[in-house]
């Protein structure tokens, strides 16, 4: 299970912090200012994705490394074309003579367009970016996740994210023929990589793991969607409808009020009905608007909240409940 928690107040800019159940990583969309965010949560970051580096989601990206450097680690950054520049050249900013290479590496992938993803990467202490290498495959995986993602148009590319729980491999109840030792940890392990013939030991016993693989079911991972900042036109709304169609639960942007759309459309920007109806569109199980115009007040966010349910066709306190929990 994903959980995703908003770590900005409602006067602040942006920022989502993305836990694993039962594991320690921990993933963070946007920087914005996040004064809920804590020293612990930014060191254990294993990988920040960018949706796109206007001051409001990338100003706390300094908070961050303050607080990383010396760890030894190396942390994944995705971003849109040129985040290696930008990255770069807020390290590049201070003076790193008491750290050496080793403090801290940072890998940038630059999100070029959907079939090319460069990789570089930066170490102190002059955070020069290295040569790119091409990746092939998902953006980002590890041992609990897999990341997609679409590009979406707000005058400047934005990138959406999914994130998707590996799949749980897990035993029918009415299946307890066998122990469940070594042998059916094998097991999982050969139904989860779909390999078939290999042999599986039990009780001394040779079987050819399919002969076993009705013994487990699979279930299908929780998928998450950060939607961010993207501008309420037809190409954006078929890419959102394509990429988060079914998913279990969609964060989205509605910054402005259905009576300010016009503001929506010059700069780009959603609006409260236009997110909720493609969100309806997309058939979600369950979405939740966030990122609010600053100057708005608690009444002017209720209001949004409403417009977005009513187009979304959901209960809003049922809605909060759930996130609550």
């Amino acid at each position: 299970m994903l959980h995703a928690e908003i770590k900005s107040l409602p006067s602040e800019d942006i920022s989502i912090l993305i836990n694993v159940e039962n594991s320690t990583r921990k993933y963070l969309c946007d920087c914005g200012e996040a004064s809920l965010l804590s020293v612990k949560e930014a060191q254990n970051l294993s990988a920040i994705f960018i949706s796109h580096t206007h001051i409001d989601h990338f100003s706390n990206f300094d908070g961050l490394f303050r607080h990383q450097i010396g760890s030894g680690e190396t942390i994944i950054i995705c971003g849109p074309k040129n985040i290696q520049n930008h990255v770069a050249s807020r390290l590049q900013s201070y003076t790193w003579n008491l750290v050496d290479d080793s403090a801290i590496c940072y890998q940038i992938r630059e999100i070029v367009s959907p079939e090319e993803i460069n990789v570089y990467e930066v170490r102190p202490p002059f955070w020069e970016i290295s040569a790119p290498k091409r990746r092939e495959g998902l953006l980002y995986t590890d041992e609990s996740i897999e990341v997609t993602f679409t590009i979406l148009d707000h005058k400047t590319p934005s990138i959406a994210y999914l994130f998707k729980a590996n799949d749980k491999i897990n035993f029918n109840e009415e299946n307890v023929e066998f122990p469940k030792g070594k042998s059916m940890s094998e097991l999982r392990n050969a139904f989860f990589q779909n390999n078939e013939e290999i042999e599986i030991i039990v009780d001394n016993t040779p079987y050819i793991a399919k002969e076993l693989f009705h013994l487990l079911k699979r279930t299908a991972g929780f998928r998450l969607g950060i939607i961010m900042d993207h501008a309420t036109i037809s190409e954006n709304r078929e890419k959102i409808k394509t990429t988060f169609k079914n998913v279990d639960l969609v964060y989205i942007e509605a910054f402005y009020k259905d009576d300010e759309k016009d503001f929506a459309e010059t700069n780009f920007h959603s609006y409260a009905s236009a997110s909720g109806a493609v969100m309806k569109e997309s058939q979600v199980v369950d979405a939740i608007p966030i990122h609010f115009s600053r100057r708005y007040s608690q009444e002017d966010i209720l209001e949004i909240q409403e417009c977005f349910d009513k187009a979304f066709g959901k209960d809003r306190n049922e809605k909060i409940v759930q996130k609550d929990e």
